[in-house]
């Protein structure tokens, strides 16, 4: 077990020259896969926090119109 994780670990760490071409189409699709993924987990992030937030603006939006018409009608 430990000769396994010593050639995992060593394979890992020295790296050779693998001799081959990544051409413009793989590269552009490389970078669109991961522009990709960093937006849906940003957008994951955005909804999970906006929706609560945009139902508490409304809530206190509700309270302060009924707040403002009891005001108007004491009046």
């Amino acid at each position: 077990m430990l000769k396994l994780v010593l050639i995992i670990l060593g394979s890992a760490f020295f790296f050779t020259h693998a001799l081959s071409y990544v051409g413009p189409g793989m590269g552009g699709g490389l970078i669109a896969a991961t522009l990709g993924i960093v937006i849906a987990i940003i957008a994951s992030i955005f909804a999970i926090l906006w929706f609560p937030i945009k139902k508490f603006i409304n809530k206190r939006k509700q309270e302060n119109l009924k707040q403002d018409k009891s005001n108007e009608e004491e009046k």
